[in-house]
This record gives structure tokens, sequence and C-alpha cells, in this order.
């Protein structure tokens, strides 16, 4: 059986994929008693977070005798079987999705939709393939099995009706409405990773990364993940929150754009959260409302993200010291700025500064 990606103009990529099919892949796509991992793939799905999957997959197959660990096994599935059209044109090889769930001891991985848009992810979750797909993951941990997804994918399991009671995460202009459609969970967007129970959700686009390195690190053991992130690079990054843009969070909102827009230009004197209230005529409790509806977020720490933002556009694009990106920030010394920044995103200032 053959696993490619194909891509008009890629010829690396598709070179890559051609040799790696050259491997006996009934070792890797193996059937569904035997898989460690299943990865469900949608039409339309993010083609990198596709590939990153595979690839992180590949490279532990590859590094596991070398760390005498077992080597994992996985098959790619989906609806729209054989050949899966993916983001930017490209395609994948994948089996059919069985008509009626069966029971398989694999963890089930559903890559990113590729969608950042609330009403665009609904239409797309409303289809026939993302139902069946739904329905699927549901049947999959009725039975005790173990899912994951990430990006607009962590909505496919929002959907299956299996975030209730867990702490999960999402893309971060996401995480209001994934809170929305599911009071009984808690969106922690700030998490690059939320693992809680049988669920693992991660963060947007390249978290995937960071999800199979959770998942190969909970079934095969640290020593083999740890190989798998040092030889693609991969620092395992704990938090979104450093790579949160504020204008993002409006998500067509007007009044938070508006707020965004005068924090921004008040610095390094952002107004607090009463004066924003005052200046937009609404009162403390009303503005809060409305911010959270809007970013999952309180205004308190919309002010703060907005700070953090350009403290760290600062670091990364000028020569200016710490003291005085956090005195251009409004802090009023550099260790309330580097307590913060450990707080939120578990680096120091300095490790935003790029080194050549």
């Amino acid at each position: 059986m053959r696993a490619t990606m194909i891509a008009v103009g890629m010829p690396a990529l598709d070179a890559y994929y051609r040799y790696t099919s050259s491997v006996d892949f009934d070792i890797f796509q193996a059937n569904s008693v035997m898989a460690d991992f299943t990865i469900l793939v949608l039409s339309g799905a993010y083609a990198t977070s596709v590939a990153a999957t595979l690839d992180v997959l590949q490279a532990a197959s590859t590094l596991a005798p070398r760390v005498k660990a077992a080597r994992p096994t996985w098959r790619v599935l989906s609806a729209d079987a054989p050949n899966v059209r993916l983001s930017s044109g490209m395609q994948i090889d994948a089996a059919a999705l069985p008509k009626r769930p069966r029971p398989d001891s694999s963890t089930w991985i559903v890559p990113g939709l590729g969608i950042d848009d609330a009403g665009a992810l609904a239409a797309r979750l409303a289809r026939d393939d993302a139902q069946r797909a739904t329905h699927h993951l549901a049947a999959h941990a009725a039975a005790g099995g173990h899912v994951a997804a990430s990006c607009s994918a962590v909505f496919l399991l929002q959907a299956a009706g299996l975030l209730p009671e867990r702490r999960v995460t999402t893309s971060w202009w996401l995480a209001a409405t994934l809170q929305q459609l599911e009071p009984a969970c808690t969106v922690d967007a700030d998490r690059m990773v939320c693992a809680d129970g049988s669920v693992s959700t991660a963060g947007a686009a390249f978290a995937q990364t960071d999800l199979m390195l959770h998942l190969l690190r909970t079934r095969f053991g640290v020593a083999l993940a740890d190989a798998v992130g040092r030889v693609l690079l991969i620092d395992g990054r704990h938090a979104q929150a450093p790579f949160v843009v504020p204008a993002m969070l409006a998500n067509g909102n007007a009044l938070v754009g508006r707020l965004v827009a005068r924090i921004e230009a008040a610095l390094p004197n952002p107004p607090s959260v009463q004066a924003l209230a005052d200046e937009f005529a609404m009162s403390q409790r009303t503005l809060s409302r409305h911010v959270q509806e809007a970013t999952g977020r309180s205004t308190l720490a919309l002010i703060q993200s907005v700070r953090l933002n350009r403290a760290r556009m600062l670091i990364e694009s000028s020569r200016m010291t710490i003291d005085s990106v956090a005195e251009a920030v409004g802090y009023e010394d550099a260790t309330a700025l580097r307590r913060l920044m450990r707080k939120v995103s578990g680096a120091n200032p300095s490790q935003y500064r790029a080194t050549i």
C-alpha cells in the first residue's frame, strides 16, 4: 500500500514521499487492529498539518531502533478515499473510512482543517464527510479509544460530543467560538497542547507537531519523542500566548477591534478597564461581557495581550534593551515584564531576540 503526497511544483516533497513509499509501507500503513495511530483526513485539510503528522511518524519509525523503542504503525483514512485533495492543491492517498465504525486500539488523529473563520467552519462541519468523521470519532471514544485533533479540527471533537468537562485548546483566535459552542468545557487558548483523559487537543497550524510529539511520548516513551524532536528541530513549545496577535482576537467584532486600536495607540500608558468602559459609554461589567464573548478573555487580559505583543515585536525587531522595551509598553521596570512573559509563555524576553 502506498502513502504518497503529490504537489505540482514541489518536486522535492514529491520525491520524498516517493522515496518513503519505496520502504514496505505495509509496516506503517497497518490494518485497523495493528495500527498505533489512525490519521483521519478530511478533504481540504491543511496540507502542512497532514504532512507534519506523517513526517513525525516517519521519523519516529526510522529512529525507534536507535533508541530501542518499538516502531509506530499508522494508517490514513478518509471519507474521500482513495485520493484526498488537501489545501494548496496537494493530494494524499488514503484508505476508505468504513461505513460502520469498527473497534480498534489506535489513537485517532485529525489534522487541522485549514479553516480560520468561524462561519466557514460551521459550513464545513455540516458536510457529509465531516458528519461521517464525527460519527466515527464519537464511536471510537465511546469504545474507550483515544482521539486527538489540532487547530480547527478540534471542532470535530466538539461536534462529536467529546469535550464536556475537559480542558482543551484550539487556534487562539477560535477559542471564544469553541467556548460558546461548548460551555461545559474549559478552553485554554494559551496552551499549545492540552491532554485531558482520552482527548488531546492542540493549538493553531504547526501545533500539530507539538501534538504528535505528545502522542509519541505518551504511547512510546520520552526517549523516542525527544529523539524525533531533536532531529526535526521541534523545541517542545508549551504556549500559544507568544504568538497571539491582539487585532485578530476581534474576529470581526467592531468593538474589540476599536478597543485594541485604542490600547495600542495609548502605549506606553495603557488605559485602565474603567477608563475604557467610560470612553465606550458602558459599565465595566458590560464591557467585560462583550470582550469575553468575542475573545474568550477578560478586558484586563486583552490589555495585557496588546502590551505583550508590542513588547515581543520590539524585542524581535530592534536592539532596544529589555529595560527600554518594558518602559515602551508601560511597565515600571524590566523585572515586571520578565515575570509576566515567563508566566504567559514560559520564556524570558531575551529568548525572543533573534541571534545570527
